[in-house]
């Protein structure tokens, strides 16, 4: 019996796993001592700021009595399309309550001169605006953007569009109505444009 006995230790082992339902079998050749990987486990996505989709009581509640502000900047991110992603941010302090993606320019004209117009479709220059309030604009909405520095540019807005122009452009419709409902519920009458 001994002569028919095979030492085992040293062959690679064949691993079965069966599932129920219609998925089959599968089989792995490890060796001795090597444990098959386990897939990497995905990063948990990120929640959303609480007053993404608008201001809740609850949230108002707590913000009562508080300075809120509102924020553009660029990132270093590209959409697919070839536009620079912007994010629209409304901030109290430095917790944010809800961040918007945005573009501001064409592809093309991203590095023309910001502060020239009229109309070279270049960003919106860093500064202060003064945010006028939501008004209806055809099918959209419309919230005037008034530059606080000297500037030649004029006709600025936030408003629904994609690609964008020289104005804040937000793709997603939710996120303009979700600014305008920000907007109707505390005083928000200033954009800071940082870079």
């Amino acid at each position: 019996m001994n002569r028919t006995m095979r030492n085992w230790a040293g062959l690679p082992l064949l691993m079965l796993s069966l599932c129920s339902g219609s998925c089959g079998s599968e089989a792995e050749l490890v060796s001795p001592g090597h444990h098959p990987e386990t897939p990497p486990q995905q990063a948990a996505p990120k929640p959303s700021p609480p007053g993404q989709a608008g201001p809740s009581q609850a949230l108002l509640a707590h913000l009562q009595d508080k300075t809120l502000q509102l924020r553009a900047k660029r990132t270093d991110s590209q959409r697919t399309d070839g536009q620079r992603q912007w994010l629209l941010e409304l901030h109290q302090g430095q917790t944010v309550l809800a961040s918007w993606p945005a573009v501001r320019g064409t592809p093309n004209s991203q590095n023309l001169d910001r502060a020239w117009s009229p109309g070279n479709g270049a960003p919106l220059p860093p500064g202060d605006y003064t945010l006028g309030a939501p008004e209806p604009w055809g099918n959209d909405i419309w919230m005037t953007l008034s530059p606080r520095f000297d500037t030649s540019r004029s006709g600025l807005g936030i408003h629904h569009c994609n690609p964008g122009s020289g104005c804040l452009c937000l793709p997603d419709r939710s996120s303009l109505l979700a600014l305008t409902a920000w907007m109707q519920e505390v005083d928000l009458k200033r954009l800071r444009v940082l870079n």
